[in-house]
This record gives structure tokens, sequence and C-alpha cells, in this order.
């Protein structure tokens, strides 16, 4: 039951400042361009990356990893909104912007997660000397 906490309260947390981050990230973008969930994603994929790496050197608890994971990065980032956003570009007839969100979506937040967990790992190297 506890866990089911962990995750509702993550949940929130996530979905809050999803909204806030898509919000102010989509007006720096043109409005036929879905910038709000690409920022978010990108910026996800960062954090999950990090988080990652430095839980491979500190050890944190099961309950930890399930509010941030499962339940703030889970409802931070969304696939299902960049999915529904890309088959609107589509039916709008938005070819080349759809092709630029689905790289950009997917090859940039691999890299970012590697980024992240590469950032995770040279910081806890400069703390352990």
């Amino acid at each position: 039951m506890l866990r089911l906490f962990f995750i509702g309260l993550g949940g929130a947390i996530g979905a809050l400042l999803r909204y806030w981050a898509s919000g102010a990230a989509q007006g720096i973008f043109h409005d036929n361009f879905p910038g709000g969930t690409l920022t978010v994603n990108l910026l996800g994929s960062l954090v999950i990356g990090f988080l990652w790496g430095t839980f491979e050197s500190v050890v944190v608890s099961q309950n930890i990893r399930i509010f941030l994971f499962i339940g703030m990065l889970g409802s931070f980032t969304t696939l299902s909104t960049f999915s529904l956003e890309s088959f609107h570009l589509l039916r709008n007839g938005e070819y080349v912007f759809c092709a630029i969100n689905i790289m950009l979506s997917f090859i940039a937040s691999i890299c970012l997660v590697f980024a992240g967990y590469l950032a995770s790992q040279y910081l806890f190297n400069l703390v352990r000397r």
C-alpha cells in the first residue's frame, strides 16, 4: 500500500511539473510543432539517465526509486501525448514537422539518457577522489 502512495505522490508532482514545463517550452516553439512535449521528453530522458547512473553508485530505497521512476518521471514524460501530436501533424499534412518531431524525440532522448548517465558517473568519480 505504501508503494501506491509513493507512485501516486510522484505522479501528481510529475504531472504538475509536466504541465508547467510543457507550457513554458511551447511558448518558444512554432504553434504547429509540439515543442512542449518534445522538451519534457528530452528533459525527462536526461534526468532518468542521470538518476539511473546515480543509483548505480548510491543505495536508494525501492520506495524512492518507485516514487521517482514510475511516479514522477512516468507522469512527466509521456509517449502517448507524443504519439497523438505526431498523428495530428500527419493528419494536418505537416510531414516535415512530424519527421523532425519523431527523429528528435527518439534519437535525442536516447543520447540524453546516455549523457545523463555519463554526467552522474563523472560527478561520482569527482566525489570519490
